[in-house]
């Protein structure tokens, strides 16, 4: 059973609709309980770095994600989610995030000469750092989509898995530091090869 935990800042639905394509058990709460009985965990997101973590502060769930991620317990962070789990971010203030990985989320750097705009949406390619279970029978290159103006910087470059390149940005797609993994881009919303990336998941709790 995969909890996709519920802090009201996510695509909740749409995570939940590729994991039943899948045949992957699955359920939305944030039920400390429900957490803490899970397999694995998926954490979404969609907004704003500082308003995401003083809600998951103002519900406690980061101290429950913490508590499940210590014991070994996988999790998944999605866009937003994926961010929340490094030190810190910089969207407007200077903010903690789970602290679960180590790096910092600042903005993007646009060059309208290059048309490179931001945010950054739509679809790219990810070049491989490292061999990863997570992309077992993915080939390089394949693309994913992306919705975002932040990204993952000062963070070890053991922890990269994937990459894509935009303008001068290298935006880190995949990071893994042992059980704790986070995708910049929608795995749910890119087709074929997020969905491979999502069983792949599923299949690290069987």
């Amino acid at each position: 059973m995969i909890v996709i935990i519920d802090y009201g800042m996510g695509n909740l639905k749409s995570v939940r609709n590729a994991l039943n394509y899948l045949g992957i058990e699955n359920k939305i709460s944030d039920d400390y309980d429900e957490i803490r009985k899970a397999d694995a965990l998926i954490l979404p997101g969609v907004g704003a770095f500082p308003d995401a973590m003083d809600t998951i502060e103002k519900l406690g769930l980061d101290k429950v994600i913490k508590e499940e991620t210590e014991k070994g317990k996988y999790l998944l962070g999605i866009c937003l989610g994926m961010q929340l789990l490094f030190e810190k971010g910089y969207e407007g203030l200077e903010r903690t995030g789970l602290g679960l990985i180590k790096g910092n989320i600042v903005k993007m750097k646009d060059d309208r000469e290059k048309n490179v705009k931001i945010p950054h949406i739509g679809w790219n390619n990810l070049k491989y750092n490292r061999k990863d279970i997570l992309f077992r029978n993915i080939d390089e290159g394949k693309y994913v989509y992306y919705v975002h103006s932040y990204f993952a910087q000062s963070y070890n470059d053991e922890d990269l898995v994937a990459y894509s390149e935009y303008g001068e940005n290298k935006i880190p797609g995949i990071v893994r530091r042992n059980n704790i993994i986070g995708a910049q881009f929608h795995p749910e919303k890119s087709g074929t090869v997020g969905l491979d990336i999502l069983k792949n998941f599923g299949e690290l709790i069987k």
